[in-house]
C-alpha cells in the first residue's frame, strides 16, 4: 500500500510539473503590455514604411477605412510615450498625417491618413544587431503603381552621326537606408548616409559622360530589400550593377577598400564571409525573409548565366580596384568572392564595392568628408568608364564610337600637304573629307589633326 501511495504521489507530482511547465510556456507566448516610444516614417518613390518602436512584443490589429482614406492600427493595453506625432508625416507625399487616440480607455489607436487608397501589410520585428527594442513595421504601397520602375531615358544628344544609339546604363545601388542604417562608425556616423553621398556623386559623373546613363536604385533615405534592388536594376535594363558600401569588421584595425563579385563556392577570405553575412542580414533588419528557396531548375539556369556575367564582373572589378588603389589602401589587391544576395543578377555583371571600413577610426574620418567621397566616386567612375570604353555592349553609342575610331586614323598635317592630295590618297572626294573633319574651307595648317580612312 505504501509503495502504491508513493507511486501515485510521484505520478501526481509529474502531472503538476508538466502543467506548471505548460502554463509557463503559455504565459511566455501571451502578449505583454508594450508602449510605443517612437514613430518614424520613411518615404520612398514606390511606398511608405511606418515603424513603431515598442517596449516589448505585442499583438496588433490593422484595417483600412475609406472616405477619407486611412489605415487604423490598434494596440491593446498600450500607450503613446512620445510627445507628439505632428512631424511624423511632414516629408511624405502619400501620408497626410498620423494621429492617435484612446480606445476602450486602455487601448492605443493610431490612424494613418493617406492621400489615396493604399495596399498595406504589417509585421513585428524582434530586437536585432544594433537595435535593442521590438518594432512594428507597417508598409503602405500605392495600389496602382506599387513596385513600378520606369526605365531611364537611354539616348543622349551627342555630337555624333551615331547619336541615335543607346547609352550604357549603370545601376548604382547605395546600400542600406531608412530603418537600416548599415554599419555605424565612431560618433555614430552611418554607412547609409556615406554611401548615398558617394552614389550621388557617381551619378553626377556618369550623367555628364556622353554614352552613359546612371540609374539610382535608392535615391533617398528609405529601405529597399536586397532582391528588390537587383530587380529594379533589371527593370531599368541596366548593363551593369554596382552596390556601394562602407562596412564594419569586428576588429577596428581592419582597413582598406575592396571589390567583391558573387561566389557560388564560398568566400575567398574570413573578412569576405563576415561582410557577406552582415550584408545579407540587412534583409532581416528590414523585415524581409531571405530564407525562401528558388526552384532547382531556375537556380541551375541562373548559375549558368552568372558564370558568363561573373567573368565580366571580375574584369570591371579589376579596373575599379586599380583606380581605388590610387587614393586609398586596398584591403585585398584582387577582386574577392562572397555570396552576397544583392549580387544575384543573371542579366548583368554585378559588383559590391566596399569603399572602406567605417569601423576604422581613420577611414571613418575620411569617408565622412565630401572631398574623399568625391575622390572615391571618381575612382569607381573611371574604372567603369575604362572597362566599357574597351568593351561596349552592342547597339550603344560607345560601341558605335569605338567602331568609327577603328575605321579611321589620326593624321597630322605636314608642310606641303593639301586637302586635294589627302583626299586622293584616302580615296575620298574633297567635300567628303571636309564633312568628316568638320572643315569650313579647303585650307590646312601644319600640325592640324585630321581623321583619314584606315586603309
Amino acid at each position: 500500500m505504501g509503495q502504491a501511495t508513493a507511486e501515485t504521489g510521484r505520478t501526481m507530482a509529474g502531472i503538476i510539473n508538466r502543467l506548471i511547465a505548460f502554463f509557463v510556456v503559455l504565459i511566455g507566448t501571451l502578449p505583454v503590455q508594450a508602449d510605443v516610444s517612437d514613430v518614424r516614417l520613411w518615404q520612398s518613390p514606390d511606398n511608405v514604411r511606418l515603424v513603431l518602436d515598442l517596449s516589448g512584443p505585442h499583438e496588433h490589429k490593422i484595417f483600412q477605412l475609406t472616405n477619407p482614406d486611412r489605415i487604423v492600427i490598434d494596440l491593446k493595453d498600450a500607450a503613446l510615450k512620445m510627445n507628439s506625432l505632428a512631424g511624423v508625416a511632414e516629408d511624405s507625399s502619400d501620408v497626410i498625417r498620423v494621429r492617435s487616440g484612446r480606445r476602450n480607455q486602455t487601448d492605443l489607436r493610431l490612424v494613418v491618413e493617406t492621400r489615396g487608397t493604399m495596399k498595406f501589410k504589417s509585421f513585428p520585428l524582434p530586437p536585432a544587431e544594433g537595435v535593442d527594442h521590438h518594432r512594428l513595421v507597417v508598409d503602405l504601397a500605392r495600389s496602382q503603381t506599387a513596385a513600378m520602375v520606369s526605365a531611364p531615358e537611354v539616348v543622349k544628344k551627342a555630337e555624333s552621326y551615331e547619336a541615335n544609339k543607346r547609352d550604357i546604363i549603370i545601376a548604382i545601388d547605395a546600400g542600406h537606408g531608412g530603418e537600416d542604417p548599415g554599419a555605424l562608425g565612431p560618433g555614430r556616423v552611418m554607412e547609409k548616409h556615406i554611401v548615398l553621398a558617394i552614389s550621388k556623386e557617381l551619378q553626377r559623373l556618369l550623367d555628364n559622360e556622353p554614352g552613359f546613363t546612371p540609374f539610382m536604385v535608392r535615391t533617398g533615405d528609405y529601405y529597399i530589400g536586397l532582391r528588390e534592388r537587383s530587380d529594379k536594376a533589371r527593370k531599368a535594363n541596366a548593363d551593369f550593377f554596382v552596390s556601394i558600401h562602407a562596412d564594419a569588421f569586428k576588429y577596428p584595425s581592419a582597413s582598406g577598400s575592396s571589390v567583391f563579385v558573387l561566389s557560388d563556392r564560398g568566400a575567398t577570405s574570413e573578412t569576405a564571409r563576415f561582410l557577406a553575412d552582415k550584408e545579407n542580414a540587412s534583409d532581416l533588419i528590414g523585415g524581409v525573409s531571405i530564407g525562401d528557396r528558388e526552384d532547382h531548375l531556375a537556380m541551375t539556369l541562373l548559375d549558368l548565366s552568372m558564370t558568363h556575367k561573373r567573368t565580366a564582373s571580375v574584369a570591371i572589378g579589376d579596373e575599379i580596384l586599380q583606380e581605388m588603389g590610387k587614393i586609398s589602401k586596398l584591403h585585398k589587391k584582387n577582386v574577392e568572392e562572397a555570396s552576397f544576395v544583392v549580387l544575384k543578377s543573371p542579366d548583368m555583371p554585378a559588383l559590391l564595392v566596399e569603399t572602406g571600413f567605417i569601423s576604422n577610426p581613420g577611414e571613418a574620418r575620411q569617408l565622412k568628408t565630401s572631398a574623399y567621397q568625391k575622390k572615391m566616386a571618381r575612382a569607381i567612375f573611371t574604372g567603369i568608364k575604362d572597362y566599357f570604353r574597351s568593351n561596349p555592349p552592342a547597339g550603344t553609342l560607345v560601341a558605335a564610337q569605338q567602331k568609327a575610331a577603328q575605321q579611321f586614323i589620326e593624321y597630322t598635317v605636314r608642310s606641303g600637304d593639301t586637302l586635294s592630295e589627302l583626299a586622293v590618297r584616302s580615296g575620298m572626294n574633297m567635300s567628303e573629307l571636309r564633312k568628316l573633319n568638320g572643315l569650313n574651307s579647303n585650307s590646312l595648317r601644319v600640325g592640324q589633326k585630321l581623321r583619314l580612312p584606315n586603309s
